[in-house]
């Protein structure tokens, strides 16, 4: 996969995510969100969950991508890339995102 398809992955799954920008955001947190939410969603459940709320609530959901992004910059630039990645997460199976590539 490449480096663009998995941080576009991220960015989904964070959009589809329960997280919100009023958090306290840490390695394991957005980790745990990305994981949780790509176990529950799939890939395409985030695609539709975008699809749907950019339909719904079109500045909203403008708002919660521009902060999105942000938080995906910042993973890529490694202020939130895990060290170890929890264990819920890396037994996931071989559908999880590999997080630590996106960075």
């Amino acid at each position: 996969m490449t480096r663009m398809k998995i941080n576009e992955a991220v960015c989904e799954a964070l959009f589809a995510s329960s997280l919100q920008p009023s958090d306290t955001l840490t390695a394991e947190t957005v980790a745990h969100a990305i994981g949780s939410t790509i176990r529950r969603l799939g890939a395409t459940g985030c695609s539709k969950h975008i699809a749907e709320e950019f339909s719904n609530r079109p500045d909203e959901a403008a708002d919660r991508m521009r902060w999105v992004r942000q938080l995906s910059g910042d993973l890529c630039g490694g202020a939130y890339v895990p060290t170890e990645l929890p264990a819920t997460t890396s037994s996931a199976g071989a559908d999880l995102l590999p997080v630590r590539e996106a960075a």
